[in-house]
């Protein structure tokens, strides 16, 4: 009986790993606007009904996507930097918290890793950092995935202050922003100053608007030398937050 129950999810795992590859190619050719549960059935030799049996409406199958690409990008963000908290490589780590130039370059490397997985899987990104969907509302499941690009990049700045290298950012905040950054510190349980994280949050919101113009075109006859530009804007980025030789 245990094998036949394995069997069976075998061959619904295979059957709705086809389901969203076949969504995917949809999402690539018509947009995630038109995608159908019909046209993947029909498209894959199924039934209507028999769909309906793995993914119950189309907002179930966009989440299931959804929820795919946050955790890919996430991954990718992750895996960039060995030396995050976590990891095996403890002595490693002892390095690169206190040297401002391994924290720049973890930073640096993590997003060239998001910037490298937006431009492998153009229509994925599309989907969760493009125009929003027509009548599509995301459940809650999907905010812990959306959030590992950030935390990984926060990772590296709470390194920085922890050992005493992160050059906090001058100025004053609002009483309006610093409450917003400070609930969002005491929501993610990150000790990190105010001002810290209100640049934090403008800077990821600059990383994505820059991989979004690259991607969509918005560079075109503009910046000719992604790659260089993209490293000097990540470099700039980081002096923003406080990550920079004194």
């Amino acid at each position: 009986m245990t094998a036949i129950r394995g069997a069976r999810a075998r061959a619904r795992s295979d059957i709705t790993a086809a389901i969203k590859d076949e969504a995917r190619r949809q999402l690539a050719a018509e947009g995630a606007a038109k995608l159908s549960l019909r046209a993947v059935a029909r498209e894959l030799g199924m039934a209507s009904s028999a769909l309906y049996r793995y993914f119950p409406s189309r907002d179930d199958l966009l989440t299931a996507l959804i929820l795919d690409a946050y955790n890919a990008i996430g991954e990718a963000a992750e895996a960039a930097d060995p030396t995050a908290p976590g990891r095996p490589a403890d002595a490693e780590r002892d390095t690169a918290v206190d040297d401002v130039d391994a924290l720049i370059g973890r930073w640096t490397a993590v997003c060239a890793a998001v910037r490298s997985w937006a431009l492998a899987h153009p229509h994925e990104y599309a989907l969760i950092y493009g125009s929003p969907v027509p009548g599509y509302h995301a459940p809650r499941a999907t905010a812990e995935p959306a959030g590992r690009v950030a935390l990984a990049l926060i990772a590296v700045v709470r390194d920085a202050y922890a050992s005493g290298t992160l050059q906090e950012p001058a100025g004053p905040l609002s009483d309006a922003v610093a409450g917003e950054a400070r609930a969002l510190a005491a929501e993610l349980d990150i000790e990190l100053p105010a001002p810290v994280t209100a640049v934090l949050v403008a800077t990821w919101a600059q990383l994505f608007g820059l991989i979004s113009f690259e991607l969509f075109g918005q560079f075109h006859r503009v910046i000719e030398d992604r790659d260089a530009f993209f490293a000097h804007t990540v470099r700039r980025l980081a002096a923003g937050v406080g990550l920079a030789p004194p």
